[in-house]
């Protein structure tokens, strides 16, 4: 189940920008980690970049379950995951700011995942939680200055809020409530129950596309996908095929050509498992509401705020792009991170 690890590098192979540091590597964490849900990982290896300012505060930045380590680049790099959002002079500003990215336990990157044939735990994210602590202790960080975290990221950042408050002094909350709504549940089940199928029939790529395409269709708002796909359908030798479909499963196919199922699997339920106790955060919290997010609707924010007490604010938002919003909407971001954090 141990992800191989590289040997840490102090800079990548192109120039810093003037003032920079980057760390990025693969550490394991001392001892067992004991998990949420029972048990233990014995070894788990988590993989991690720290990129920004030298010597500037430290905000970790989560997203969902496919997003990983490189939330940004640098000259030379692969474009990272929330590139429009974050970097030098963006909304999070990383001359300002180090940026601390790492990929999901039991996800498809570098971190402890899943392999095929082998069993692998249900996962909390009070695990991740657990695991992004382990990591602040070897990199020497006390405290992070703030965690950000949307969608499944921040569901880990509540837990983190929760499980490890003196560990983080601003939470910034999007598109993510105490609980998982049972509509979004329902949706997850059918992709789990796709990919379960074609895995026990050795097709579990095929299957991955199907889920993410189901999913992707999840994602927006329907005012997008009137806007963009109300062509007429193509003839085809198996029948009409519409450019809804056209898309869904091209993003269906791109996806699964880059990510396991069984971790699909295994974060897809961690998403569905997620409670935590907003009585139990005492950590200042800024959420964020996307009033067309079809996977957690704002009435469930509302309630976390309701629940979170003084140390919290709401701000809603209406975007044409629902639970996907904190990937296109820039300059609502950069004012949200801008109160929050400064």
């Amino acid at each position: 189940m141990s992800s191989p690890r590289p040997t840490e590098s102090a800079a990548p192979a192109v120039a810093l920008p003037e003032g920079y540091e980057y760390r990025s590597a693969v550490h394991r964490l001392a001892g067992p980690l004991p998990l949420h849900f029972g048990g233990s990982l014995e070894h788990v290896d988590v993989a991690f970049r720290l990129a920004g300012a030298r010597g500037a505060p430290v905000v970790a930045v989560l997203g969902g379950i496919s997003a990983g380590r490189q939330v940004f680049s640098l000259p030379g790099e692969p474009a990272g995951w929330w590139e429009e959002s974050i970097g030098p002079g963006r909304s999070l500003d990383t001359d300002r700011y180090r940026v601390l990215g790492i990929d999901f336990l039991g996800g498809s990157h570098l971190t402890t995942g899943p392999q095929p044939d082998e069993a692998f735990p249900s996962i909390s994210a009070f695990d991740q939680a657990r695991m992004i602590v382990g990591l602040l202790d070897h990199l020497g960080l006390e405290r992070l200055h703030g965690s950000i975290g949307a969608s499944y990221g921040g569901m880990v950042t509540l837990a983190l809020a929760q499980a490890h408050g003196p560990r983080v002094r601003q939470a910034i909350v999007i598109s993510a409530a105490h609980r998982t709504h049972p509509m979004s549940t329902a949706w997850r089940s059918v992709q789990r129950a796709f990919v379960r199928y074609a895995l026990g029939h050795g097709e579990g790529a095929r299957g991955l596309t199907l889920a993410r395409a189901l999913a992707m269709a999840t994602y927006r708002s329907a005012r997008e996908f009137e806007e963009r796909f109300a062509g007429e359908p193509e003839r085809t030798t198996d029948g009409f095929r519409f450019p809804v479909e056209s898309y869904l499963i091209a993003r269906g196919e791109s996806y699964a050509a880059r990510y396991r199922p069984e971790a699909f699997v295994c974060l897809s339920e961690s998403i569905d498992l997620h409670r935590v106790e907003p009585e139990a955060i005492h950590v200042p919290t800024t959420l964020v509401a996307v009033v067309e997010d079809q996977l957690v609707p704002v009435a469930d924010m509302r309630e976390l705020r309701d629940r979170l007490g003084g140390n919290c604010a709401l701000i809603e938002i209406s975007s044409l792009y629902g639970h996907d919003a904190f990937l296109k909407e820039t300059e609502v971001l950069r004012d949200v991170f801008a109160r929050a954090l400064d």
